[in-house]
């Protein structure tokens, strides 16, 4: 169904400019999603610490990671209906004032049940973040500049969920878990300040806003809090409590596959849905939230996945492995500015399939890694997986938007925003239980060597024999730590050889996605408008 402009009898986009700096807004409004991007990450770390300080277990302190990204995940979709009832800039002051004080509230938490509660209050006005900020770029920037305000976009997107880990460490290890959350404040402070010193409603907005009625689509908010609260319970909990063996997966599953057809199904009859779900029938904006879907999962896969892998392999602290990942973030910071302003000149799906092309390249260079890998070539690793996720971000939402009518960039801007953050959550639960399942396979095929009819086995069970009774181990010993020698060193390879296979899967899944970019419809962001644009 095509998408027809709204007459709302305000200026068109070509007549109306913000009277402040477009730059200006561009950076007050990113670090405001800065700030809620890089939460979803930083407090992985401190989990630990969380559980000591708080006098309860880790499985338990892991809810205060579950109650934020299920609060997030309702309110993603919804957010272009919160900002049209209460006008996008007094709706994204709200959230940003509200996301600071529940910040406070979160280090000040005296007790889990207190924390858990601030954290979904957090994750429910951190919500509204990331979509307002992508739909004020889309207002503020004319379609020929917004390649280069998405660079700025990508800050919040790409490195946040990077620097999440390394900041979270170092704060944790030297200071306190309670600073994780009381840095918000001032950034939360200042970015109020400048989006109501800089921002404003467009005139169609505001036009549209005086001419409608308040309505709310009671079933369609219900359906979206079941189905996505519960999809994020899944996806975050599967893990811990061994997926669909646990009968309180099952029922969170069947909640959210009940929920998701629902509410697709009754925001296409709805005559004033909550969402707009209509904006996937733009072919670009539909290739877009695949490729967005695509890029996240990788993106949030691999940052968990080397992290993990240093600490509990290599024995890596927390601050050391968060420090992997910052050499990328570096890369990423001087190379996406250079994709943007390759968008007018080169054709936009060229650009995102060179992306997802040098992300597979460089995700199977990570499955060369060895039990002897050191730092310098996991950060290596990483740098190279970032220098081909910033050939996507800015390329896939400029091309996705460059269709979207302007009365729709909420709607859409909501979506997409819901399309990456549920992507990651499913990129960290199954990068998760991959490297589970493949360690225990790899482990059990291995052991099937560990027989005295298997000569290797015979002759290295020697050796470490041998090592040991030099070493002055008693000999009624021997046996036993020789074979714990060799059970320790079994457990390595295995380990090692899962993350292998899983870099490798994620290295096929990215290159599955190169013959998808050609149908985008040929074009250059900021250049010619894309022939068989909807």
């Amino acid at each position: 169904m095509s998408e027809g402009p709204v007459d709302t009898g305000a200026p068109s986009r070509s007549d109306w400019r913000p009277r402040g700096n477009p730059w200006a807004i561009a950076v007050a409004v990113t670090s405001a999603a800065f700030m809620e991007v890089l939460d979803t990450t930083i407090v992985n770390v401190a989990l630990p610490h969380i559980a000591g300080s708080l006098s309860v277990g880790v499985d338990e302190a892991t809810w205060t990671l579950t109650s934020y990204l299920v609060a997030n995940g309702i309110v993603l979709p919804i957010s272009g209906w919160f900002g049209s009832i209460l006008g996008r800039k007094r709706y994204f002051v709200i959230c940003i004032a509200m996301f600071t004080v529940c910040s406070l509230l979160c280090g000040l938490a005296t007790s889990l049940p207190q924390l858990i509660l601030f954290r979904v209050m957090q994750g429910f006005f951190g919500g509204g973040l990331q979509p307002n900020q992508q739909s004020i770029i889309l207002d503020t920037f004319p379609p020929a500049r917004r390649g280069a305000a998405f660079s700025v976009t990508a800050i919040a997107t790409i490195i946040a969920p990077v620097l999440g880990p390394t900041l979270g460490g170092i704060i944790t290890d030297n200071i306190s878990w309670r600073w994780i959350f009381f840095i918000n404040v001032p950034v939360g402070i200042a970015a109020c300040v400048a989006v109501m010193t800089l921002v404003e409603d467009p005139p169609w907005a505001k036009a549209a806003a005086r001419n409608g009625k308040l309505s709310i689509d009671y079933i369609g908010l219900s359906l979206i809090t079941l189905g996505l609260g519960s999809l994020e319970i899944v996806l975050d909990r599967g893990e811990q409590e061994d997926w669909l063996s646990s009968n309180f997966i099952r029922l969170f599953t069947v909640m959210a596959i009940l929920g998701i057809v629902g509410a697709v199904c009754w925001l296409l009859i709805a005559k004033k849905p909550v969402v707009n779900i209509r904006v996937l029938a733009n072919r670009n904006f539909a290739l877009g939230a695949t490729m967005i879907f695509s890029m996240a999962v990788v993106l949030y896969s691999s940052a968990v996945l080397i992290p993990q892998l240093a600490q509990q392999q290599l024995g890596y602290t927390a601050t050391l492995s968060g420090m992997i990942l910052s050499p990328g973030a570096i890369l990423t910071l001087f190379t996406i500015p250079i994709v943007g302003r390759l968008l007018p000149k080169i054709q936009t799906r060229y650009l995102i399939a060179t992306g997802f092309t040098l992300l597979g390249c460089a995700l199977f260079y990570a499955s060369t890694i060895t039990p002897q890998v050191d730092y310098t070539t996991l950060a290596l690793m990483r740098a190279f997986q970032t220098f081909g996720l910033a050939f996507l971000f800015v390329p896939i939402s400029s091309i996705a938007f460059s269709t979207i009518k302007p009365e729709l960039n909420r709607d859409a801007a909501s979506l997409y925003t819901m399309f990456r953050n549920i992507a990651g959550s499913v990129g960290i639960s199954v990068a998760t239980a991959l490297v589970t399942e493949h360690t225990q396979t790899r482990m059990a095929y291995m052991s099937e060597h560990l027989t005295p009819f298997d000569q290797p086995y015979v002759d290295t069970l020697a050796r470490n024999t041998a090592v040991l009774q030099s070493h002055g181990v008693a000999a009624t010993n021997l046996a036993t730590t020789a074979n714990g020698v060799i059970y320790k060193g079994l457990l390595m390879q295995s380990s090692i050889q899962a993350y292998i296979d899983v870099f490798a899967i994620c290295a096929v899944l990215a290159f599955c996605i190169v013959p998808l970019t050609f149908l985008f419809a040929p074009s250059k962001v900021g250049g010619r408008k894309p022939v068989g644009a909807d």
